[in-house]
């Protein structure tokens, strides 16, 4: 009987995080003979699983969890609808799951006969590093953020420069390709981080021991992030292996990903309504929202840009994130007049993101700049209105405006102050026919060229993304060379 190998993939309690590791599984499913095993919580798993085609060999592992063990609210076992004060808790708590992690090692290698070949981590799971140096096991990170934005997340975070100046502007240590950086583009967290609170404590020492790994995969494109790998090149001596965009390359290999069920028939007709590139799609991800007074601002702005509009939206920050939604928080009226018109939608929570800003009548988005977000716009050829909330959020919207050219941002956060006119303003520029709004929808989709170009493999030619995943699994192979 032929040997079993096993990779192990771990990603960290965030739909943000769990979603692009299910990606790379199906990727290595694809691709290896080996067996794929995903890590999670219990209550994760019915997310992964519904992400898995059933026909998929993909395993799904669970670790026990206890929330109300780490001052969480209970059955919370990840980020979605977490309150910001408590997000800290669960980073924490990731770490308890270090001796259960250790167990199934032993379990894989009790029923292998050998140890698993690879474990593939989260950058927030950065003990998983020790366990695989102490099994000799091959260790990788998937950083699932861009090269770019995680350079600036590491360094900012491992030295916490703006406790040493008095200016509001600095440079990041170790990364001086990316400029100077304002205070406001630091999140919450990092700005208030003095190197003694909890934050501080532990997203350093994730971050210093993930760079102890044997390798790094990013979920990006060599021809487009140089610079933001070049920083973890130079920082570990390690191989950095740009495999993405991850979803393109399974549309390649598979064909369409949506398997969800979702009906978007509500969706497509509206779209269909309209001209090409005259809608703005408005989302701010997963778990992010805005303060009930920037809401309020952003529908004025809306209204006043005479735009077409999708807008995923959720109740304000000041209020139960999962709670209904009340007509009190958008000016007296704005739903029925939108309706009317055919102007707008507002759909509550969630969205067909992909399937929108596939759709010719999709002409920007306005978004919170998280990494899967960027991706499925730009390859899309979709510029952005960027408003970063969180994380590496300020950084990806940074290196879209000023090395890209295919972003415009127009708040930092949920504490900035946004105008109503500001906002008609921005959107009539990128939208209105302007020559910078323009220039910003050329660049796109040259963008959208390069990533179609990175994982295109056909007559000869193998695109960047296509041998960096080849080496990937070369790699794996020559592991495979070493277990007894």
């Amino acid at each position: 009987m032929a040997q079993r190998h096993h990779v192990l993939l771990f990603p960290y309690l965030a739909k943000g995080h769990l979603n692009p590791f299910v990606a790379l599984a199906k990727l290595l499913e694809l691709e290896t003979s080996y067996t794929i095993t995903i890590i999670t919580t219990p209550l994760n798993i019915p997310t992964v699983q519904s992400s898995l085609p059933p026909t998929s060999t993909i395993r799904i592992a669970s670790l026990p969890f206890n929330s109300s063990d780490h001052g969480l609210p209970p059955d919370t076992e990840n980020t979605n609808a977490l309150p910001f004060h408590l997000i800290i808790n669960l980073f924490q708590a990731s770490e308890a799951l270090q001796p259960s992690f250790e167990r199934f090692i032993s379990d894989v290698q009790r029923e292998d006969g050998h140890p698993p070949l690879c474990i593939i981590s989260d950058m927030f799971l950065g003990w998983t590093v020790e366990i695989a140096n102490k099994l000799n096991i091959f260790h990788t990170v998937f950083i699932s953020c861009g090269a770019y934005g995680g350079a600036a997340y590491f360094s900012l975070w491992l030295n916490l420069p703006h406790c040493r100046v008095d200016s509001d502007e600095f440079q990041i240590p170790d990364f001086p390709e990316s400029g100077y950086i304002h205070k406001s583009q630091l999140s919450y967290f990092l700005r208030n981080a003095d190197g003694t609170d909890s934050w501080s404590r532990f997203v350093p020492r994730q971050l210093a021991l993930t760079l102890r790994s044997d390798g790094f995969l990013f979920n990006t494109v060599e021809e487009l992030e140089r610079a933001g790998l070049g920083y973890f090149r130079r920082k570990t001596s390690r191989t950095v292996w740009p495999v993405g965009p991850i979803a393109s390359f399974l549309r390649n290999r598979e064909g369409d990903l949506n398997k969800d069920g979702v009906s978007i028939d509500n969706c497509i007709e509206w779209l269909n309504l309209h001209r090409p590139s005259s809608v703005l799609y408005i989302c701010f991800g997963s778990q992010n929202t805005i303060s009930a007074s920037q809401m309020m601002e952003l529908a004025l702005g809306l209204e006043a840009s005479g735009q077409n509009f999708i807008w995923v939206i959720r109740p304000p920050l000041e209020f139960e994130i999962n709670g209904d939604f009340r007509a009190e928080w958008l000016p007296e009226g704005f739903e029925n007049r939108i309706t009317e018109r055919k102007s707008g939608i507002l759909v509550r929570k969630w969205a067909p993101q992909m399937e929108i800003l596939s759709h010719g009548s999709t002409g920007a988005f306005l978004s919170h700049c998280g990494w899967n977000s960027v991706l499925e716009s730009l390859s899309r050829g979709v510029p952005l209105i960027g408003w970063p909330m969180s994380g590496e959020q300020f950084y990806n919207s940074k290196m879209m405006e000023e090395e890209l050219g295919v972003c415009v941002e127009i708040a930092r956060g949920c504490d900035w102050e946004v105008s109503g006119e500001n906002v008609r303003r921005v959107i009539e520029m990128v939208m209105g026919g302007s020559e910078r709004g323009e220039e910003m929808r050329r660049k796109a989709l040259g963008v959208r060229e390069m990533m179609e170009e990175a994982v295109r493999e056909d007559e000869g030619f193998k695109g960047s993304s296509v041998k960096m995943m080849e080496e990937f699994i070369s790699t794996l192979s020559s592991m495979k060379m070493k277990v007894p």
